[in-house]
């Protein structure tokens, strides 16, 4: 297994491993993050797990004054995250971020600016202005939301992550109030003129987040 390093050099064992999981079932993926999370102790490597997902709404911590979806011919599922209500679906890239915050001396919020960073920088590099909010987690260009991001951390060590909307149906979006936020408006990067695939995009995202995290090796694996 490779081993990660600190920006000053020195080893920090065990090192990062990356999954790339394809299209999976949410309630399936979300299990399989908590049974790692809830097993995992000082030598378990940290991990991203790359995967979309088939057509969900899930619902958050937050879940006061949240109005359900007005379709429902797409599941409804309460999950653990913080956040209130998003959808996710095909043509999404979602990461999520199983990562000992105490070990790697990371903050909740270093760890959320490190997402937002990360995509941020994906944005720039193919010439969109992207923005974080300090009242709102996520990203946003023009004022539409194109990145939500959602966490839940036990004994330090996190769980959930992102979501970057790249070439994906965006209509469930107007069933709900994304985020709780009631006529928010959502993009994604296909609207914006670009040609970029989920998977280039995963790729690219992958990078700079593993960048912003300070990982300089990580280990690619392709299943659970």
């Amino acid at each position: 297994m490779s081993t990660a390093l600190t920006q000053a050099g020195a080893p920090l064992a065990p090192g990062l491993i990356i999954r790339t999981l394809g299209l999976t079932d949410y309630a399936a993926t979300w299990q399989a993050m908590q049974a790692y999370t809830s097993t995992r102790d000082d030598d378990s490597p940290d991990e991203l797990w790359l995967t979309e997902h088939a057509p969900i709404y899930t619902l958050g911590l937050n879940r006061r004054d949240v109005r359900p979806p007005s379709r429902s011919d797409i599941p409804l599922l309460e999950v653990d995250r913080g956040g209130k209500i998003t959808y996710h679906g095909p043509g999404q890239v979602v990461i999520y971020v199983l990562i000992d915050l105490k070990r790697r001396g990371l903050t909740v919020r270093q760890l959320v600016s490190a997402m937002e960073n990360a995509i941020i920088s994906l944005l720039a590099s193919h010439g969109i202005a992207a923005e974080a909010r300090a009242d709102a987690p996520g990203v946003y260009v023009q004022g539409a939301k194109i990145a939500s991001l959602g966490l839940r951390l036990k004994q330090q060590r996190s769980y959930h992550g992102l979501a970057l909307n790249i070439d994906m149906d965006l209509a469930p979006f107007l069933a709900i109030d994304p985020c709780g936020y009631q006529g928010l408006q959502v993009t994604q990067t296909r609207d914006l003129g670009l040609t970029l695939t989920p998977q280039a995009a995963a790729q690219q995202l992958l990078h700079n987040l593993t960048e912003a995290l300070g990982y300089t090796e990580c280990l690619t694996e392709k299943t659970l």
